[in-house]
């Protein structure tokens, strides 16, 4: 089972992973990404979907026309590891 994040980790969040915030109220990230078209947000996904499928690692999100809301939050570990960030970081160079 994946770890939660360290202290040394979660203070590195802000840097590794500008675009994103914490939720309140939970130990999970979230990020808008916005789109030219609903086109380009379903690519979006649909590329996003084999990176998280092939780490065996899914994201709550949502999309509504243009836009994609993530939140990542490993359920089996309580909280945030390192899965997490990673699965950020593919959102981030996919949506490029």
């Amino acid at each position: 089972m994946a770890k939660l994040l360290d202290e040394a980790a979660r203070a590195a969040l802000a840097q590794r992973l500008p675009e994103w915030r914490l939720v309140p109220g939970r130990d999970a990230i979230t990020r808008t990404f916005k789109f030219k078209d609903f086109n380009a947000a379903f690519g979006f996904m649909t590329r996003l979907a084999l990176v998280a499928e092939k780490m065996d690692h899914h994201p709550e999100w949502a999309n509504v026309y243009n836009r994609v809301e993530i939140t990542l939050s490993t359920h089996d570990a309580g909280g945030l590891t390192e899965l997490d960030v990673t699965l950020a970081e593919a959102a981030d160079r996919l949506s490029a």
